[in-house]
């Protein structure tokens, strides 16, 4: 018998230990396949359905970017001050863009061509999307929040290139900047990380993680917002506001969703130091393509080169205890997840979006 004939009857043997212990998740996925099923049809409850799914998947998903380091970095924090404090900023950014752009809380990513109009009614599978999210964020797969729930809604079919090349760029533009960064600094942070961190770090780095989540929200506000109206009442945006703000305290209670572990498995970065270093960078980054253009983009993608970019270079300065070569599979296992949930985002896309249907189908010959 082969080796892969004899890893079969142990896959099955272990799938009963995996629905057992994903038996919560399980029932709650469930649940909410079946809660898209019964208000799908009524476009005024699907919208708040969808946003509510879309609310905790996308930022349970995204949270490696952001608040991934934050949490990995003040493990020793009671996670109600970390929920607090991103909670709080949170209300803040958001509500600084309801008054600013008259009910807007995407900071008018979604007044983009292919996005500006709300949905006036829905299908099954633009509204269970965040599922799908969720599933792949349980597989700890770091997928574009931006392809996987936008694309589905893209009215003019070039508005899903623009995202997929100004998303690309991000990509190429963190890894360089990153390996340069990292080049440069890597055996300074190795002969600071010899002594403890200054408190001054620690203030530094909440400071920065504040920044860098507002940026964040600023980006990617419209892949959650998507669902609604674009110009909301007060009362709806209580209800938005209140559900992110409580959906954030679950994740902080939890300590972060499985592709937290994304995070966890890359080098230093429970330091105070490198986490406030990575972070810094990354806003920059971040803010910088706020200002490209209001084009959404997907951050899941940039973070992933920012990460990759780092990983390569702290190999190849020797201030990792990876080789080069272990770095390389981490940045290719990296993408080839961003890929799948690239490919999950068309397929979902293409079954609800007759336009997309119809340009992918033609891009294919079919």
């Amino acid at each position: 018998m082969s080796n892969g004939d004899a890893g079969i009857p142990t896959l099955m043997k272990q799938i009963p230990e995996v629905i057992a212990r994903e038996r919560n998740f399980l029932i709650v996925l469930m649940c909410g396949l079946l809660v898209s099923a019964a208000t799908y049809r009524t476009p005024m409850v699907a919208a708040w359905v969808g946003f509510a799914f879309a609310g905790y998947s996308a930022i349970a998903n995204d949270s490696i970017q952001t608040i991934g380091t934050f949490i990995t970095s003040n493990r020793k924090t009671a996670w109600w001050v970390l929920w607090l404090f991103i909670g709080g900023i949170f209300l803040v950014t958001a509500t600084y863009s309801f008054i600013t752009f008259d009910g807007d809380v995407s900071y008018q990513r979604l007044a983009s061509k292919g996005f500006e109009t709300a949905p006036s009614e829905f299908s099954f599978l633009q509204v269970a999307a965040p599922l799908f999210l969720l599933v792949l964020t349980r597989l700890r797969m770091p997928v574009s929040t931006t392809f996987l729930l936008l694309t589905s809604f893209a009215t003019d079919v070039s508005s899903v290139g623009k995202v997929l090349t100004k998303s690309l760029t991000g990509y190429a533009l963190a890894f360089g900047v990153a390996v340069i960064v990292w080049m440069l600094v890597a055996r300074i942070i190795d002969r600071w990380m010899t002594k403890d961190a200054h408190p001054a770090w620690r203030v530094g780095q909440w400071v920065i993680s504040g920044v860098l989540w507002s940026v964040w929200l600023q980006q990617d506000a419209a892949n959650i917002a998507v669902y609604l109206p674009r110009s909301l009442s007060l009362p709806q945006f209580f209800v938005f506001a209140g559900a992110i703000f409580l959906g954030l305290g679950l994740l902080f209670r939890m300590g972060g969703e499985k592709v937290q572990e994304i995070v966890d498995e890359k080098s230093g970065v429970v330091d105070v130091r490198a986490a406030t270093i990575i972070d810094f960078v990354y806003a920059v980054i971040l803010y910088y393509f706020k200002f490209v253009s209001n084009v959404p983009m997907s951050t899941t993608w940039v973070f992933l080169g920012l990460l990759g970019g780092r990983e390569l270079a702290m190999a190849l300065r020797g201030s990792s205890e990876h080789r080069w070569t272990f770095a390389a599979k981490m940045i290719g296992k990296d993408a080839l997840f961003a890929g799948i949930g690239l490919a999950v985002s068309i397929i979902l896309a293409a079954s609800v979006n007759d336009p997309f249907r119809a340009e992918v189908a033609a891009f294919f010959g079919l």
